[in-house]
C-alpha cells in the first residue's frame, strides 16, 4: 500500500469563494463600522477620537477585503487519491493535512445559506485522528456532491478499521 506523502493538493477551490470571502468578511466589517458611524454620530466628548476609530476601522476593512479573499483562494487546496485526502487551508496560520481513506469514518457536506446564495459547499471529512477532521470549504456544489459520493465509495471499498 502506497504511504501518504505531505505535498502541495493539486485542485483549489472554486472562483466563487473569493466573492463569498469578501461578502462574509464585509458583512463583519459593516456592523463595526456602522456601531463606530453611531458613536460618532452621538454627542459627547472626544470627536477625534471618534473619527480617528472610524478611518482606521474603513482602512483596515479595505486591506483585508482587498487581500484576504485572494490570499485564501491561492492557499486553500484539496486533492483525493485511491489512498488519502490531502488539504491545504488557512491564510495566517496555514495547515497541511492528510487523511488515510482507511481511516475516514463520516463524509458531509454542508452548505450555509450564504453559501446557497453562491452556489458553495463545505466537505467535511471525520477520521479517528485527535487532530479533528478534514475540511475542504468553497467548494462547487456540484464538486461538493461529486467529491462526497466518490470519499463515501472510496472509503467503503477499502480495508480498514477507520479507528
Amino acid at each position: 500500500m502506497e504511504t501518504p506523502t505531505l505535498r502541495p493538493p493539486l485542485h483549489r477551490v472554486s472562483r466563487t469563494a473569493i466573492w463569498y470571502w469578501t461578502v462574509r468578511a464585509a458583512v463583519g466589517w459593516l456592523i463595526l463600522i456602522a456601531a463606530q458611524v453611531g458613536w460618532l454620530v452621538a454627542q459627547g466628548d472626544h470627536l477625534g477620537v471618534r473619527v480617528s476609530g472610524l478611518v482606521i476601522s474603513v482602512v483596515a476593512a479595505a486591506a483585508h477585503l482587498a487581500v484576504m479573499p485572494q490570499w485564501r483562494f491561492r492557499v486553500h487546496r484539496w486533492e483525493t487519491t485511491p489512498t488519502a485526502v490531502y488539504t491545504q487551508s488557512g491564510w495566517f496560520k496555514q495547515e497541511w493535512r492528510i487523511a488515510p481513506v482507511s481511516r475516514i469514518q463520516t463524509v458531509d457536506s454542508e452548505r450555509g445559506p450564504l453559501e446557497r446564495l453562491f452556489g458553495l459547499a463545505d466537505v467535511t471529512v471525520t477520521t479517528a485522528s485527535a487532530a479533528g477532521p478534514l475540511k475542504i470549504s468553497g467548494l462547487g456544489q456540484d464538486t461538493a456532491q461529486r467529491l462526497v459520493a466518490e470519499l463515501t465509495a472510496t472509503a467503503q471499498a477499502t480495508a480498514g478499521d477507520a479507528t
